[in-house]
């Protein structure tokens, strides 16, 4: 009795592998697309020539064939790396390359079926920009957020190098003014941070080194206060304007690093003559119109005081 059930089984198994066969050769005879990847290389570039732009190093295509021969070339079938020929494309006055998705197509065709049909080629070009030495050296530019720790501020932030050369066309060395580091964004900044960042792209342009590394310096706050002259601004000639007090205090958040380097000096309070016309009080307002750049959040401890004009 077993052994009739165990060769039932057999019998059930052979079948259902052979159905498996049939519907595995009608799926592979219908016709389908699959896309590929293909190497690409660029070969022979001249010695003193410097490639600031290289082209993309492999194609996406798509062919279109029966399943079995799809599968032939995915399982069975490695594709050759496309030589482009430098000389073949290489334009001496736009110093620039570029291989018509047409040229792609007639190079992956000698590696296909006769029955294969390609439907689609990415990028649709191939393109590569070169030059003979020609270079500058421009500033880096630094694009970024940083956000500093509660009580702490942003002092610094230092590329380094601060300057890279750029190979590139005549043309394009003279549109260029500085070279700007791709965006960089970072918060809760407390101590000495250094990263590494690239430099955003610029097509024709080859960057040496081609990336840089941002030092971004915090620093703890604290607050100041100074003791500065009121000044009269717009007086006519022959009136002078009395303050009671004649000086006013202001206060300001520094850096601690920068705290002795600020002076009452850098800072200029006035008290507008014209204002006191068009609005005329018991009191003058005071204004604060110059602060050191490095300092923040300065302000007045007294917004308005007594005043006297005088007229000799």
């Amino acid at each position: 009795m077993f052994a009739i059930v165990n060769k039932e089984f057999l019998i059930f198994l052979f079948f259902l592998a052979l159905s498996g066969v049939f519907w595995l050769l009608m799926a592979l005879n219908e016709t389908y697309e699959m896309e590929y990847s293909i190497p690409v290389s660029l070969n022979g570039v001249p010695k003193n020539a410097i490639i600031t732009t290289p082209m993309a190093d492999t194609v996406k295509v798509t062919v279109r064939d029966k399943g079995y021969t799809l599968a032939t070339y995915k399982y069975g079938h490695s594709f050759k790396t496309i030589s482009i020929r430098f000389s073949a494309y290489a334009n001496q006055r736009t110093l620039s390359g570029t291989v018509p998705a047409a040229d792609l197509q007639k190079m992956v065709y000698q590696q296909l079926y006769s029955s294969s049909r390609i439907t689609q080629v990415k990028p649709d070009h191939l393109q590569f920009y070169f030059n003979y030495g020609l270079r500058r050296k421009f500033p880096i530019s630094i694009v970024g957020n940083f956000v500093a720790a509660k009580n702490y501020y942003i002092s610094q932030v230092v590329a380094i190098p601060s300057h890279v050369v750029v190979y590139a066309s005549e043309h394009l060395l003279d549109s260029i003014k500085s070279i700007q580091t791709e965006e960089v964004r970072l918060r809760n900044i407390y101590d000495t941070t250094m990263v590494t960042v690239r430099l955003k792209s610029i097509p024709g342009a080859k960057f040496v080194p081609s990336q840089v590394k941002l030092r971004i310096l915090p620093d703890v706050l604290t607050e100041g206060r100074v003791e500065v002259p009121i000044r009269a601004i717009n007086m006519p000639e022959g009136k002078i304007l009395r303050t009671f007090p004649q000086r006013v205090a202001v206060r300001y958040v520094v850096g601690v690093s920068q705290y002795n380097l600020v002076r009452p000096d850098q800072f200029y309070v006035v008290a507008d003559y014209n204002e006191l016309i068009a609005n005329p009080s018991d009191k003058c307002s005071l204004h604060l119109q110059n602060v050191p750049k490095f300092v923040s959040k300065a302000r007045l401890e007294l917004g308005q005081v007594d005043y006297l004009i005088e007229q000799p």
